[in-house]
């Protein structure tokens, strides 16, 4: 299976924008420039590479965990993930230096000691946490 994404950028770095698109549509011209990746508050509504790689990794670990949890006998009601991306100015490079996942999980009849075992287990083997693997990453997990 392959997936792609296009991103499209028109000027100077500091000046210029760009739009990004998935092939399946769900993100279609979507607006982004300097301006929404490192302040955010130009008033365009834009995006960056950083909330797109947060919402990739939040998507992907709770699927994954999901699975997980059902395989086990416990099909959770649900997984609400949010995934926190954190780009910081490393020496003179802009670098993505950590991913912190915040999940609040309904899973009835699961215990907290196993509901933590099978986030952390998730944590480590969902293909986007294994991409990003070279990334401090933290996980606060709690049952509802």
């Amino acid at each position: 299976m392959e997936r792609s994404s296009t991103a499209v950028w028109r000027g100077a770095g500091k000046e210029g924008s760009g739009v990004v698109s998935t092939k399946s549509g769900a993100i279609k011209d979507h607006a982004y420039t300097a301006s929404s990746r490192f302040v955010g508050e130009d008033g365009i509504p834009g995006t960056n590479p950083e909330e797109l790689i947060a919402a990739a990794h939040a998507s992907c670990y709770a699927m994954a965990l999901a699975f997980m949890l059902t395989g086990a006998g416990h099909a959770p009601e649900e997984l609400h993930t949010t995934a926190h991306a954190k780009l910081e100015k490393v020496g003179e490079l802009w670098t993505v230096t950590g991913m912190r996942l915040v999940l609040v999980g309904k899973v009835p009849g699961m215990s907290p000691a196993a509901f933590a075992e099978a986030a952390n287990k998730a944590k480590v083997e969902c293909p986007i946490s294994r991409l990003l693997s070279n990334v401090p990453m933290t996980l606060e997990a709690k049952l509802a």
